[in-house]
């Protein structure tokens, strides 16, 4: 088969080198790619957004299966498009994909089909939404309503700092359109689990839980980021609790999809927060996590091409268990001086090499590019160093012993992924 991925951040080079162990992959594409999945695909110079290139490219290079990275192409309808032309392709429709494209329409889903959800209020008015910070107090959330590449989410300590957010978002358009409206939402406490599974819209398949670390800096200061590291599996998620999670949020949001005349193909994504008071979904997103899929995939020993293409001709009940690697996986992302805000590019990246020798651990590449032989810096998230180990402590500290041999001007990582469950030197 030959395959296309679309996208060139980390998730996108986990995908490829784990579609690439799929006996049915003989050729593979990216695009537009980055210098790590140089090793192992043919990078097109095509970028995610643009969907006419991309299905002149499927067409005339007779790609057998698109899959889909990044959830600003499901959201543009790249999925739609290509179902007119009959081409298989991964990932949920336009429709489907408004529940990351819209977290109101997410909220809204929510509270009709009873999945448990913090409580909240929707605002277009600036002064509106901060009357009701006053009212409410703090901490409180302010969310975006659109795409804003996972910064869109502002965990306010202060009112005065949710009204800033509230601003920010709806009045100085720092996320553009996708602040035109606000969701306001009770702040909840608890741990904190991503469960990732696969659908067809009729069967669901879950892949191992993970928990994602969210904020910049050290024990969860800071901004919101894409996502700084992850771990796999959950510590949090007892198999009671994953059956229970399917049941109330994800069961429950693809049925709710259906009655709404919307059939769900593809990855959904359940952030999840485990309170006191029970199960609560703090977002659900329409593709693989990054960086979870670098913490995931690694312990994937089971045919990855097999369970999409399943998915997408609607015959995931065909597949029956998933096979797993039992060690758990951490992975720490390497990212540039002054993510998320502005960051610096352009700078040498050393050590790689070093990875290359290293058992159990991988280096999936996120925001790099070659030149002349050498490979520098060139996005916000730059590395995402994985390792397996017997523990979640054994496996961070493998990545961490890597990340050591690894260095760019102005590099800087989170030093504590996984240590909130699991304490190590």
């Amino acid at each position: 088969m030959k395959i296309l991925v679309v996208g060139s951040g980390g998730r996108e080079h986990a995908l490829i080198w784990k579609i690439a162990q799929s006996k049915l992959a003989d050729k593979i594409f990216c695009a537009p790619g980055n210098a790590g999945i140089l090793q192992q695909a043919e990078c097109i110079d095509i970028k995610a957004e643009d969907i006419g290139r991309l299905l002149e490219f499927v067409r005339k290079e007779r790609v057998d299966l698109t899959v889909v990275g990044p959830e600003s192409p499901l959201s543009l309808g790249i999925v739609d498009e290509f179902a007119n032309y009959k081409l298989k392709i991964f990932g949920p429709n336009i429709k489907a994909a408004q529940l990351e494209a819209s977290k109101v329409f997410a909220k809204e889903l929510m509270v009709k089909y009873k999945v448990p959800t913090a409580d909240f209020k929707i605002f277009d008015d600036a002064d509106e939404a901060k009357k009701h910070i006053e009212k409410i107090g703090a901490p409180c959330v302010v969310k975006a309503d659109g795409l804003a590449q996972g910064k869109g989410v502002i965990v306010a300590k202060t009112v005065s700092e949710a009204k800033a957010a509230v601003s920010a978002m709806i009045q100085e358009k720092v996320f553009g359109e996708a602040g035109n409206k606000v969701i306001v939402e009770e702040c909840l406490i608890g741990q904190e689990a991503s469960i990732i599974v696969i659908t067809d819209s009729r069967d669901v398949i879950a892949l191992a839980s993970s928990q994602d670390h969210k904020r910049v800096f050290d024990y969860d200061q800071g901004p919101n980021t894409g996502g700084m590291g992850a771990y796999s599996p959950s510590l949090a998620v007892t198999e009671e609790l994953f059956k229970e999670i399917l049941e109330k949020i994800v069961y429950r949001t693809i049925d709710g999809l259906k009655r709404e005349g919307i059939d769900y193909q593809g990855v959904l994504y359940a952030g999840i927060m485990i309170t006191k008071q029970g199960l609560k979904a703090l977002e659900f997103n329409v593709r693989f996590g990054d960086p979870e899929t670098q913490a995931i995939l690694p312990r994937l020993k089971s045919d990855l091409v097999e369970i999409m293409l399943a998915a997408s001709n609607q015959k995931l009940n065909h597949i029956k268990t998933l096979d797993w690697d039992s060690r758990p996986c951490a992975c720490v992302v390497c990212a540039s001086r002054g993510y998320p805000a502005g960051y610096e590019k352009g700078k040498e990246i050393f050590g790689l090499d070093e990875a290359l020798k290293a058992k159990d651990v991988r280096v999936f590449h996120a925001g790099t590019k070659k030149q002349g032989g050498r490979i520098f810096t060139d996005g916000g998230r730059v590395l995402g160093v994985t390792g397996l180990g017997n523990t979640i402590k054994e496996a961070a500290e493998k990545a961490y012993q890597m990340v050591g041999k690894i260095s760019f001007e102005g590099m800087h990582y989170r030093r504590d992924i996984g240590k909130k469950v699991v304490p190590y030197s």
